[in-house]
């Protein structure tokens, strides 16, 4: 399995040796959804310090058990020789006493399966921590996959409540991690890469780099015994009590319908109980709920033009290309691969290449490269225009307005006049104030590039034009 960037989480970790050196014990949590990468950050980590340290993984076994193997992992002894106690109070007094003083790392992984076990291994870890490890160079790491499980250790109610020194949420990799696992695949490739896997690095590790896309859909995703088939089913199963509640939900999302109403028809879910749903599903980070960039800050809360959009790559592209046809795969993968080669191109220009130019924007912004500073960026929608790209400034009134092509062919001089000439004076309108109050800022992105025609109408507009090449030089900014 391939090691790939993490600079920025490995500089994390790298500085609590520099408090335990202080004698400040480091309790921390780390989570994120399963395949992100968390078991292999650590262990690369473990293997480049010199420093005392455990890994232990709990697994879905009796208390007891896990004590025992606990402690067999702790002293580096067999398991039929490791001792049989009673309680995690007693693991934990045998750490303290065996680390004393000494600089030391415990790392616990898939924690959850071990709280499920026993009841009161977190209040016993709780009073572990005031008596015996706070004061001491210790830098105690808890673990899990069950991203509402390990949030909750954090609320008032948890018995670890107030004691963590620090918290990460490991995130899926930056796009421009994907060029050091498919070197010699094209920019086009990769971005519609990424709008099928994301940043997973255990989906990105499953496929194969000396093939193409095609083919991976083919001979990898579609492949019979797949993991890939397998995936969103597994996830929601190890996560929900009801899965096929959500699953419908889902599907129904996959089908196109963004809006509660949308999908409460669609899944037969009345809408009450559908929004405790849509909130757990984007606790789990599998869906979030978009607001227009355009919706002023103090209306966003409340607004009603939410709509519900996957925000895990491989959930969408699997409830859009695969969920259809469940009942015939992996079997019949003909239909499947018809639906890709059809659709797959409208599909990438509306998720990644769009996801990515907003985040071209932002990395804009932490640059300072902008004429302005966007406070929101995102999109905008309504009745009337809709536009792929929106950075608003509700202080300076301050927006930016942009495009997203995805086509084979160069952009025309009329379709980068659509935006300057048509779109913008709509969606002005629609805010607040005189659309003369507002100082309008263009751009366009386009993945085959620009005509001189279109080219000379920008410099005329002074509007941006961002070809594939610029938008990949700029997302490599990205830590």
């Amino acid at each position: 399995m391939r090691f790939v960037n993490r600079k920025i989480e490995l500089a994390f970790l790298d500085k609590l040796l520099k408090h335990t050196r202080s004698r400040s014990a480091q309790f921390v949590l780390i989570y994120g959804r399963r395949r992100v990468g968390k078991t292999r950050l650590l262990r690369h980590w473990l293997s480049n310090i010199d420093i005392p340290a455990m890994y232990w993984v709990a697994e879905k076994e009796t208390a007891s058990l896990q004590r025992r193997k606990f402690i067999a992992e702790f002293e580096q002894r067999p398991l039929r020789q490791a001792p049989l106690l009673d309680s995690w109070s007693e693991a934990w007094e045998l750490v303290a006493n065996r680390i004393g003083d000494k600089q030391h790392i415990l790392v616990i992984d898939e924690l959850p399966y071990a709280a499920q076990a026993d009841n009161a291994l977190l209040s016993s870890l709780q009073h572990a921590w005031d008596q015996y490890f706070e004061n001491s160079q210790l830098i105690l790491i808890l673990c899990g996959s069950q991203m509402r499980v390990m949030e909750t250790l954090q609320y008032h109610q948890s018995p670890l409540f107030d004691r963590f020194t620090a918290q990460w949420h490991l995130d899926p990799l930056p796009f421009h991690s994907l060029e050091q696992f498919f070197r010699d695949w094209s920019t086009e490739e990769r971005i519609a890469l990424y709008a099928i896997v994301g940043g997973i690095p255990a989906y990105l590790n499953w496929l194969h780099p000396e093939q193409g896309l095609v083919e991976n859909i083919r001979d990898v995703i579609l492949a019979p015994g797949s993991l890939f088939i397998a995936e969103p089913t597994f996830l929601l199963y190890d996560e929900v009590n009801e899965p096929q509640t959500f699953l419908s939900i889902l599907k129904a999302i996959g089908m196109g319908n963004h809006t509660l109403s949308e999908i409460s028809n669609y899944s037969l879910i009345g809408k009450t109980h559908l929004s405790s749903y849509l909130v757990r599903l984007q606790e789990l980070k599998l869906i979030e709920r978009r607001i227009p960039a355009t919706v002023p800050t103090i209306k966003r809360r409340k607004s009603r033009q939410g709509r519900y959009h996957f925000s895990d790559p491989y959930f969408h592209f699997y409830f859009r290309f695969l969920a259809p046809f469940n009942d015939i795969l992996p079997d019949d993968i003909e239909p499947v691969l018809e639906k890709v080669r059809s659709e797959l191109r409208g599909f990438v220009g509306q998720t990644a290449f769009e996801q990515l130019s907003q985040q071209w924007v932002r990395e804009q912004r932490k640059r300072d490269a902008l004429e302005f500073r966007p406070m929101i960026i995102g999109s905008h929608w309504s009745r009337k225009v809709q536009v792929d790209v929106v950075g608003v400034n509700w202080d300076s009134r301050d927006i930016l307005l942009g495009e997203c092509k995805w086509g084979d062919n160069p952009i025309s001089r009329g379709t980068v006049r659509e935006l300057v000439e048509q779109k913008a004076p709509k969606l002005l309108a629609e805010l607040p104030h005189s659309p003369t109050d507002w100082s309008l800022h263009t751009i366009f992105f386009a993945r085959a590039g620009f005509s001189s025609a279109a080219q000379q109408y920008a410099r005329e507009q002074n509007m941006t034009l961002v070809d594939l090449e610029t938008l990949e030089a700029g997302l490599a900014f990205q830590a």
